[in-house]
């Protein structure tokens, strides 16, 4: 009970250190995102190109952003000009957004995935698996277990640890513009490697039995959570109205 609630904490405090820089990133992507009218230093014509909002964000993260072009109507015959045009390109307003489209976290993927880990998670401390170790390593009785068991506020703390999770590792794709599976285990695991680094002190001095059974089922819950948002982006994200 109290390593949940010390759990849930954990994750809000990593959310409240990540949140500056979460808006810098979202101020990065809302600057330099969308297709801009220039014209062409080489050939004074018209010329649509597309700033790296990815590499500006990824170097822009501690200080001033790293600014390249990504796209250009004029490539890839010209992909190897100079860059000229990204002056303009930063002073210039975009007309369209990046793929046409802005787009929104939609819940019911997330909502499956922290589910899913739940369910996972009550199978992994069920009586068949490991409750008689996760019971002998917090030092609880069998009585004390049963009625853990009957309540509803572990499991609504395990589960809405889930859900936190599933929509941290929605928000790092929506961030980076990502989908797939792989990415998806990726930002879990990024996510997940987040919290166990910046709570790492304490997770040590947990027991070596129950330190052994809640890494297992982080790992297989991270793995799954990842891939479910991953694996479902095209319909994580859907085109505001």
């Amino acid at each position: 009970m109290l390593f949940l609630i010390w759990l849930v904490l954990c994750l809000v405090g990593v959310a409240l250190i990540l949140l500056p820089t979460a808006l810098w990133v979202r101020e990065i992507y809302g600057r330099y995102s969308g297709g801009r009218l220039v014209e062409c230093p080489e050939n004074q014509h018209a010329a649509v190109v597309g700033i790296d909002t990815r590499h500006a964000a990824a170097t822009g993260v501690h200080g001033r952003p790293d600014l390249r072009l990504c796209d250009c109507t004029r490539w890839p015959d010209r992909a190897t000009c100079g860059q000229l045009c990204l002056s303009q390109a930063v002073q210039i307003q975009p007309y369209t957004p990046v793929q046409g489209r802005t787009k929104r976290i939609y819940h019911l993927p997330i909502l499956l995935a922290a589910f899913t880990a739940w369910c996972v998670g009550a199978i992994w401390h069920a009586q068949y698996l490991f409750r008689t170790q996760w019971t002998d390593a917090v030092g609880l009785t069998g009585v004390q277990v049963k009625q853990i068991v009957w309540w509803n506020s572990p499991h609504l703390l395990t589960l809405g640890v889930c859900v936190l999770f599933a929509y941290g590792v929605a928000w790092l794709l929506a961030a980076f513009h990502r989908k797939g599976v792989l990415s998806g285990v990726m930002a879990a695991v990024l996510l997940c490697g987040t919290l166990v680094a910046t709570n790492w002190s304490g997770i040590v001095r947990l027991p070596h039995d129950l330190f052994a059974i809640e890494t297992g089922y982080a790992v297989l819950a991270t793995l799954i959570v990842g891939a479910i948002v991953g694996g479902l982006y095209d319909k994580l994200m859907l085109p505001s109205q």
